[in-house]
């Protein structure tokens, strides 16, 4: 079974921007992989989505701002995350939606 770690969150400013990586431990070709976040005292929501044919899907607050991307040959997704705000503070999840594993989560915290 595939593992997954994520890395890259922090604090940073609003209007700045951070990049979270998600290395798989296995080849993630051909699965589905998303990003996902919890804030405080909420369920976990979907972020962004991108299929094994690299098709996209956002949600609604972050269209434009974020980007998913994978590079299969180093079996890592990415999701870049630029304008950040304040709502955007959450833990963020990598998921192989393929299998239903989930990484261990990275801290993101965008300040005022």
């Amino acid at each position: 079974q595939v593992q997954l770690v994520e890395s890259g969150g922090g604090l940073v400013q609003a209007g700045g921007s951070l990049r979270l990586s998600c290395v798989a431990s296995g080849s993630i070709r051909f699965n589905a992989m998303g990003w996902y976040r919890q804030a405080p005292g909420k369920q976990r929501d979907s972020v962004a989505t991108i299929s094994s044919g690299d098709t996209t899907n956002y949600e609604d607050s972050v269209k434009g701002r974020f980007t998913i991307s994978r590079d299969n040959a180093k079996n890592t997704v990415y999701l870049q995350m630029n304008s950040l705000k304040p709502e955007d503070t959450a833990v963020y999840y990598c998921r192989d939606i393929w299998y239903g594993v989930w990484g261990q989560g990275t801290q993101v915290t965008v300040s005022l």
